[in-house]
């Protein structure tokens, strides 16, 4: 069959694909869009594709993030509002505050006296808090014809702003809520290299390239098992404020093929809280992390037969070194009681952690540790700082893992699964979840197809 021929066909699965949904779902001026309009990027083996560039994929209902404005007046309660003409917008002066920078002296640089700083910070308890601004913080103001001060704002919050103005018979304090718009965006990639120079190439920021490191990294090594050819397809939010983009909102749902691997995950909000699961409806979450902290490589590996490099013997390595950066931060591979935190001449400053399951985790060789005895633990919490005190060449962690008294491979232990959503819940997420994996699929296919051009 000719390459043409399986282009064909693959186009036509596509279509297929897109007429069902489109009946399905009502996307089908979206759908179109994905097809004629998505560009994607793609490293080696993928040659001479364009560069992704980011594009609404679809209009999928999220939750309402948007606030209506409400305004706050010092005026006295139950007083009647006058209503006026429409101002015309003041020309704003934007001041940066630097460091070691007080409102004070930025107030006296505008020109304005000590006394009408005096007036603002009586006027509220949020206008009073602004004597203690930070470097970074953006001031506005806006004076009137004859350059005296109209009027002040400021950001509270990404969505809470306050501004005092001049009445013309007071000062008056305002808070307001802005309004934030989410927006539906995508990305895919092809890795070449590593996943921080793919996600850049697809146009995500590094926040975002973390963001879905972290959604995987229960299941993938991100600095030991990426593999040329890897990629990765995401639907992700962008935050608006006002028409501006603010920064990138959460992932709604990732696919990551890692060696022929694929590993899909969607987002899933309960009492506020946001965590991710499988499509089988168990949480991408684990109850441990394969690797306690983020290290450079590792410079030894768990080995019965290891010859000791500073003992000059064979003395079984029942752990795994991690080489990383001194005071690198060491995390609790999951929750759980830490039953020693001490120093010893060997081992130097370690903890061990007692979790459920008979298992337990040490870490060694820390340069200080941060959880005392008898503490109890959650996953991902700091334990300890990478160090070479003890019995050590080099700033490095040593880690063990051990399960009913004998030592396991780290790297290569079955972990314990989670268990899967209830059945009521899990009929719900699928419901949720299908068509953003309808959307990731589509995009897969989009990708095939480009490398088969």
């Amino acid at each position: 069959m000719t390459g043409m021929d399986k282009n064909q066909r693959l186009l036509e699965r596509i279509r297929r694909t897109f007429r069902t949904r489109s009946a399905q779902l009502g996307l089908a001026a979206g759908l179109l869009f994905i097809i004629t309009g998505l560009a994607m990027g793609f490293s080696k083996p993928v040659r001479d594709a364009a560069p992704i560039t980011e594009t609404q994929l679809m209009d999928i209902a999220l939750p309402a993030i948007e606030r209506a404005a409400k305004p706050v007046s010092t005026a006295e309660a139950g007083a009647e509002e006058s209503v006026s003409p429409a101002e015309p917008e003041p020309d704003w002066q934007d001041v940066v505050v630097k460091s070691g920078q007080s409102l004070d002296s930025i107030f006296r640089q505008q020109g304005y006296s000590a006394n009408l700083l005096h007036q603002i910070l009586g006027l509220s308890n949020t206008t009073r808090q602004l004597s203690r601004i930070k470097p970074g913080q953006v001031f506005q103001f806006a004076n009137d014809e004859s350059n005296q001060f109209r009027s002040m704002r400021v950001a509270l919050d990404e969505t809470l702003r306050l501004t005092v103005r001049d009445s013309g018979e007071e000062l008056v304090a305002e808070e307001e809520l802005r309004q934030i718009e989410s927006r539906i965006e995508h990305a895919s990639g092809v890795i070449n290299d590593s996943l921080f120079l793919a996600g850049q190439r697809a146009g995500m920021s590094d926040n975002l390239i973390m963001k879905l490191a972290n959604i995987f990294g229960w299941d993938i090594d991100f600095v030991l098992d990426i593999r040329q050819g890897d990629q990765f397809h995401l639907i992700y939010e962008k935050l608006y404020r006002e028409g501006e983009y603010l920064r990138d909102g959460d992932i709604l749902a990732a696919t990551f093929v890692n060696q022929d691997n694929r590993f899909q995950a969607v987002r899933r909000i309960q009492d506020e809280k946001t965590e991710y699961y499988a499509p089988d409806g168990r949480n991408m979450r684990k109850a441990f992390l394969r690797a306690p902290l983020n290290f450079s490589y590792i410079s030894s590996r768990f080995n019965p037969r290891r010859f000791h490099p500073i003992l000059k013997r064979v003395k079984a390595h029942n752990g795994i070194d991690y080489r990383a950066p001194k005071g690198t931060p060491v995390y609790a591979a999951g929750d759980g009681k830490v039953i020693r935190s001490a120093y010893s001449e060997y081992n130097g400053h370690h903890v061990f952690i007692q979790h459920g399951n008979n298992i337990v985790t040490k870490y060694l060789h820390f340069t200080k540790r941060a959880v005392k005895n008898g503490q109890r633990v959650k996953q991902g919490k700091t334990i300890g700082y990478v160090g070479a005190t003890g019995l050590a060449q080099a700033p490095h962690l040593h880690y063990e893992f051990v399960v009913d008294g004998v030592h396991r491979n780290p790297r290569t232990v079955k972990m314990p699964k989670a268990d899967p959503l209830p059945e009521a819940e899990l009929v719900a997420f699928l419901s949720t979840a299908s068509p953003y994996l309808d959307q990731l699929r589509l995009m897969e296919d989009q990708l095939l197809l480009a490398s088969q051009d």
